[in-house]
């Protein structure tokens, strides 16, 4: 799944063609997603200038003069540039046609989503699928105080709880693992039992986690792909435990372990991660 790395680097890439210009044409090939898209969402948008593309959570937005698109790219999906008039490919549901680029989301599984906030519904941060999302990771509030707060009392795993993404966002299935063995902890230590030194380590290990996947635009994982149609090249590269189960961890040589949390895989060094 692309996680936030992956979606921000994507913002990234379609902010710096897109922002600024006029919307030709949205043409949607596939109404069936996640959530069905909605029939009259070109009409709003067709002939507007796009005014911002931000991104919340593993959610872009893209935003008009009387509305935000939400889009998420679900499991597999993408949102690519290709020069306008280029061939479909299967599985091309949605398109913005712009006169000097077209912008399409790929998506094999159907499992993204393409949807509409109206400025008369308030911020779009309090559209439902947003209002209950944690904090972004490099914001300033998120410190060691903030997260030891959001963790207490919480028996759940330390793992589980960065996957739930209402403390923070950001920390998905692979950079949870490399966090947590960047900050010495091991996956199935009960949240609330974190003490506040072991939290300050964690942050710094979930800024820097992603700080270096934004650097090397994401995860060249399964097909990931950045708004170009490039792949990323960050965990064929560095990943210090994701997917190494069975080999030498990187600092003490220990073999690395998987495990199965919550149905997701989970890697860890057991030499360099206590409980």
């Amino acid at each position: 799944m692309p996680e936030l790395p992956e979606v921000e680097t994507t913002r990234r890439g379609i902010d710096a063609i897109t922002t600024g210009h006029t919307l030709k044409r949205m043409v949607i090939h596939e109404f069936r997603m996640r959530w069905p898209i909605p029939t009259d969402l070109p009409d709003r948008v067709n002939g507007q200038v796009i005014r911002a593309c931000r991104r919340r959570g593993k959610y872009l937005l893209i935003d008009f003069d009387q509305g935000t698109q939400l889009i998420h790219l679900g499991m597999s999906g993408s949102l690519r540039s290709v020069a306008p008039g280029s061939l479909l490919r299967n599985h091309d549901h949605v398109e913005w046609q712009f006169d000097h680029v077209t912008l399409r989301l790929h998506d094999p599984r159907r499992f993204g989503s393409v949807l509409w906030h109206d400025n008369r519904d308030g911020p779009v941060e309090k559209h439902p699928l947003l209002q209950k999302l944690g904090i972004e990771p490099f914001d300033p509030k998120f410190d060691a105080q903030w997260l030891h707060r959001g963790l207490a009392g919480r028996t759940m795993s330390i793992k589980q709880a960065l996957l739930a993404g209402d403390i923070v966002v950001g920390a998905g299935n692979i950079y949870a693992s490399e966090s947590l063995f960047r900050a010495r902890i091991h996956p199935k230590t009960k949240a609330g039992r974190i003490s506040i030194a072991r939290c300050e380590r964690l942050v710094q290990a979930i800024r820097s986690t992603l700080n270096d996947a934004l650097t090397s635009g994401g995860s060249t994982l399964r097909d990931y792909v950045d708004a170009t149609g490039q792949p990323g090249a960050y965990f064929t590269l560095h990943a210090a435990v994701y997917e190494r189960d069975g080999q030498p961890c990187r600092v003490c040589q220990t073999s690395i372990k998987r495990i199965v949390q919550g149905q997701r895989a989970t890697y860890f060094c057991p030499h360099c991660q206590k409980v």
